[in-house]
C-alpha cells in the first residue's frame, strides 16, 4: 500500500489547490464529485451526519480517483482522530483550535510513540492494506497531514503559536464560527471579519505554513486566493444541489 501523501507534498510545494466540501454523507456522491477531479474533498464529520462507517465507505469511493480526501472530525477528540488514521484518512481538519497547548495535543494524538499517544493497531486496519504494508509503521508520522481550523477571535489572538506548533501543516480560517465570534453572526462578509481573514493569511504564511478556507462565491474564493490562501474549497455539494434544484424548478414555475 502507498504510504505517501501527495496532498501534503503539494502544500509543502506551495502549490495552490481547489477543494470541495462533501455534506451529503453519501458514498455515491462522494464519487460523483471525486470524478470532477478537485484537488481535495472535504468528508465533514462537524456538521455533516457523518460516523465512522460512513467516512469509511467515502473514503473507499473516493480512492481510485485523484482527489485527496480530508476528513473533519466533530472534534479533536484522540480516540476519534485514532479510529480515522486507521480507516485510512492521511488528511485531517480539526476544528475550533484555540491554543498552541491544544495544537499540540492534536500533534500527538496523530504520531505514534516516542512522539505522540496514537495507539498502535495497524495490523488490522485498512490504513496500512490489513498488515500488508510493512513499511507503514516506518512512515506513519511523517505521512499525516494535520490542519488546524481556527475560527474564534480567541483562536486569532493565539494564531502565530498555533501555526508555529511542530507537526502542524497548515491553518484553516472557517469564516462562518469567525463571523459569530465577532459578533457578526450569518455574516461572514462582514468588514470586520474580512479584515481579520486578510490578516490571518499573513500571519500563518509569516509562521511558515499555508493557509486555508471556505467560500461558497466565485469572487470571494477569488479574493482569498489573492491574499494568500493556498487550499481553498469553493463549494459545498449539498448547497450545490439545493441551488441547481430550486433553479431548475423556477424556470418552468415561472
Amino acid at each position: 500500500m502507498d504510504t505517501t501523501n501527495g496532498f501534503k507534498a503539494a502544500l509543502e510545494r506551495g502549490e495552490t489547490v481547489y477543494g470541495l466540501w462533501l455534506a451529503l454523507a453519501n458514498a455515491y456522491t462522494a464519487e460523483i464529485c471525486a470524478g470532477a477531479g478537485f484537488d481535495w474533498l472535504v468528508v465533514d464529520g462537524e456538521h455533516a451526519p457523518n460516523d465512522l462507517r460512513s467516512i469509511l465507505t467515502q473514503l473507499q469511493a473516493i480512492a481510485p480517483y485523484p482527489s485527496h480526501p480530508v476528513v473533519r472530525p466533530p472534534v479533536g477528540d484522540p480516540v476519534q482522530i485514532k479510529q480515522l488514521l486507521d480507516i485510512g484518512a492521511c488528511n485531517l481538519l480539526i476544528p475550533m483550535v484555540e491554543s498552541a497547548a491544544q495544537a499540540r495535543q492534536l500533534v500527538a494524538a496523530t504520531r505514534y510513540p516516542p512522539e505522540g499517544i496514537r495507539g498502535v493497531g495497524a495490523s488490522i486496519a485498512r490504513v496500512s492494506g490489513f498488515s500488508r504494508s510493512a513499511a507503514y509503521l516506518k512512515t506513519a508520522n511523517e505521512s499525516i497531514c494535520l490542519l488546524l481550523q481556527v475560527e474564534s477571535v480567541t483562536g486569532l489572538e493565539a494564531l502565530e503559536e498555533i501555526a508555529a506548533v511542530d507537526g502542524v501543516d497548515g491553518v484553516f480560517i472557517g469564516p462562518a464560527d469567525l463571523a459569530a465570534s465577532f459578533g457578526h453572526l450569518g455574516h461572514a462578509g462582514h468588514p470586520e471579519v474580512q479584515a481579520a481573514i486578510q490578516d490571518s493569511a499573513r500571519r500563518i504564511r509569516s509562521a511558515g505554513k499555508v493557509a486555508g478556507i471556505l467560500a461558497t462565491d466565485e469572487v470571494m474564493a477569488r479574493t482569498y486566493l489573492q491574499w494568500g490562501y493556498t487550499f481553498v474549497a469553493v463549494g459545498v455539494d449539498s448547497m450545490m444541489l439545493a441551488q441547481q434544484t430550486s433553479a431548475l424548478l423556477a424556470k418552468f414555475k415561472a
